[in-house]
């Protein structure tokens, strides 16, 4: 699983898309029903159930750490953890890949990237930066074992 915290994924990395309620209530909100229609969608939700669901997207309030080990044994393309902190705390142990994009604009106290999650220290590597003449910076990190 990759978590990417401010990117667009492409087709050529990714074939699935995983979310929380929270991430997908904006797009519903803005009228759109699939915001990753090219992908395969998956919606994480403890009350909405399949049948809320738009055609394409899957909802399910099954264990996220075991649909992801279900969907790493498939065949395909990479998996993108797209939010919210809460899947991204409990998916924490899944994750190879993080990456980061920072703005350079302070926002005050923010939000956790990985609500939820017991401390437990790990080490990532970067394996690539790529800058921005607006400043901001994606970076591209893989979990050391």
């Amino acid at each position: 699983v990759a978590s990417i915290v401010g990117a667009t994924p492409t087709l050529a990395r990714f074939d699935t898309v995983l979310m929380g309620w929270n991430t997908y209530v904006p797009a519903l909100e803005a009228g759109i029903e699939r915001p990753y229609a090219h992908l395969r969608e998956i919606v994480f939700t403890r009350r909405h159930t399949e049948r809320d669901a738009s055609p394409g997207i899957e909802f399910t309030s099954a264990d996220p750490v075991t649909t992801v080990r279900a969907l790493k044994q498939e065949e395909g393309a990479d998996i993108w953890l797209c939010g919210g902190a809460q899947l991204a705390g409990a998916l924490i142990g899944e994750i190879d890949r993080l990456i980061l994009k920072r703005n350079p604009i302070l926002l005050g106290a923010g939000k956790p990237l990985f609500s939820g999650a017991s401390y437990a220290p790990s080490s990532w590597r970067p394996v690539r930066t790529r800058s921005f003449t607006s400043g901001v910076d994606v970076t591209e990190f893989e979990r050391m074992h």
